[in-house]
């Protein structure tokens, strides 16, 4: 058996190979041999992220629809809102997504910075080829002043990774790869908040996080985005003593359902703290819009599920 044969059964065996359709010519339409396209695809399906990994210094956290996250928690930073202590987790995390789109990748990120760091980060990014797509506040009467870049890139992942840790390099965000850490307990009762929202989350840095899908499929620039690079409803709960807790996050929504959740909001006495858009030119359209209240997370819950109530979300899994 040759070395191809025997690579090419075990792409097959693995499952991994698709049909490959042939012109009458028994080659592959639009030029080439089944012979490369499959090879092709097994390079394809053997590529991991060391490269990435080693570009951004950890590892990344593998998500739906093929997507490899990376998260920077700003844990250098000390911010309170509302007389509440936010974690990292909840409303100071730095992310990046990545996605392979044939030999090209798109990167997706969202950038949390103090207002002093903006202007340098702005600039290195551009220079290495990192678009920007907003740049607003996500919480109201916050100190220090907390701002959030979004960004976008497409081409070489490396690069794209190489740009982005040169720019975080510029802020205090911590480069050094976190220590793993155990689930720690939670002073609040999530199964009852669970219930009470209708989607189950996970407990995550002392937040308990739920993330709720569209049940329609964004495009941006011809291409499918994930709900898993940005593009999911975020609700985190930060718990705060006695059964209550803070709560942030963002709903994305179109256009329609806008005014239809910040009703529903303020039916339960839930503040809209920020609406904006964080792409340019995806489909259809989004605007995100950020909350804030500090109360019993049960009670909470009911008015969030009333406010997805409003939108076009996946049902909760069963």
């Amino acid at each position: 058996m040759t070395k191809f044969t025997t690579a090419v059964t075990a792409f097959a065996v693995a499952g991994t190979c698709c049909a490959v359709p042939l012109n009458a010519q028994g080659t592959v339409p639009g030029g080439g041999s089944i012979r490369g396209s499959i090879r092709g695809s097994i390079r394809g399906s053997i590529r991991g992220w060391n490269a990435l990994d080693s570009a951004l210094g950890r590892k990344g956290a593998a998500q739906p629809g093929e997507v490899m996250k990376y998260s920077f928690p700003r844990s250098d930073l000390d911010v309170t809102a509302n007389g509440v202590k936010l974690k990292p987790a909840f409303a100071l995390g730095s992310w990046i997504a990545f996605k392979r789109v044939g030999r090209s990748t798109m990167a997706m990120g969202d950038l949390v910075l103090v207002e002093d760091e903006v202007g340098n980060v702005m600039t290195r990014l551009q220079a290495g080829g990192v678009e920007q797509t907003a740049l607003h506040n996500h919480v109201l009467g916050e100190s220090p002043r907390v701002m959030y870049l979004h960004i976008s890139a497409h081409g070489d992942e490396v690069k794209i990774a190489r740009t982005i840790r040169e720019a975080l390099a510029l802020t205090g965000t911590p480069l050094a790869a976190p220590s793993a850490a155990g689930i720690a307990a939670i002073d609040l009762d999530t199964a009852a908040v669970a219930n009470a929202l209708g989607y189950r989350g996970k407990v995550s840095g002392g937040v308990y996080q739920v993330s709720v899908s569209r049940a329609q499929t964004i495009v941006e620039n011809k291409m499918e985005v994930p709900a898993s690079m940005g593009l999911a409803t975020v609700i985190n709960f930060q718990p705060t003593g006695g059964g209550k807790a803070a709560i942030t996050g963002d709903f994305v929504m179109t256009a329609g359902e806008v005014n239809r959740v910040i009703r529903a909001l303020q039916a339960h006495r839930i503040q809209t703290t920020a609406l904006h858009t964080h792409m340019l030119t995806e489909s259809p359209r989004l605007f995100f819009m950020h909350f804030w209240a500090n109360d019993n997370a049960v009670t909470l819950a009911r008015g969030l599920r009333a406010a997805l109530a409003e939108m076009r979300v996946q049902p909760a899994a069963r």
